[in-house]
């Protein structure tokens, strides 16, 4: 079993993994604050805290608050749908085939801007356990608010820091087609 090192806010651990696959249909599957379904792929025990991934489907003109990682990368790639995504200032068009790198700090929200529900691969690199909590406990909330409430309850718990509201709220849709 290999061992990897990793490191969280300065502080070394280490932890173990083993190679595994996951097959379609196989992961847990969550209510997110953002889409229908989000599947985690490999977690943080998983993979000796080496990276956490999920396949998520947001809907329609979903999409988180303008956020940032400290302490991780994130990576989206888009399997299906169009995203565009703020990166700092600028606005990016991310249709199907796209891959979006954001390293850790960098303010970011996506809006989800097809017309049917989208399908990502999510990556955070270290793993993200705090975020893989965030979704469990989003999933536990109901309502309407859903979304905002998990975001104001549990996002400094996940490592994850809220700067302002969702891409929609800010950037119109006319502002997407000026990008």
């Amino acid at each position: 079993m290999p061992t990897i090192r990793a490191t969280t806010r300065g502080q070394m651990a280490e932890q173990h993994s083993t190679a595994f696959v996951s097959a379609p249909g196989e992961g847990r599957t969550v209510r997110p604050p953002v889409g229908e379904s989000l599947t985690f792929k490999a977690r943080d025990e998983q993979t000796g805290g080496a990276l956490t991934a999920f396949e998520s489907a947001p809907g329609p003109g979903e999409g988180p608050p303008l956020h940032r990682h400290p302490d991780q990368d994130e990576v989206i790639y888009v399997l299906a749908g169009r995203l565009r995504v703020r990166l700092e200032e600028a606005i990016h068009q991310a249709p199907a085939g796209s891959f979006v790198f954001i390293p850790r700090d960098v303010p970011h929200p996506w809006q989800n801007t097809g017309d049917d529900p989208a399908r990502l691969l999510v990556l955070f690199a270290p793993a993200a356990a705090g975020m893989e909590r965030f979704f469990e406990r989003a999933a536990e909330l109901g309502g309407d608010t859903r979304a905002a409430d998990a975001f104001t309850k549990f996002a400094g718990d996940a490592g994850m820091e809220v700067l302002g509201p969702p891409l929609a709220q800010t950037h119109s849709a006319v502002d997407a087609d000026r990008t």
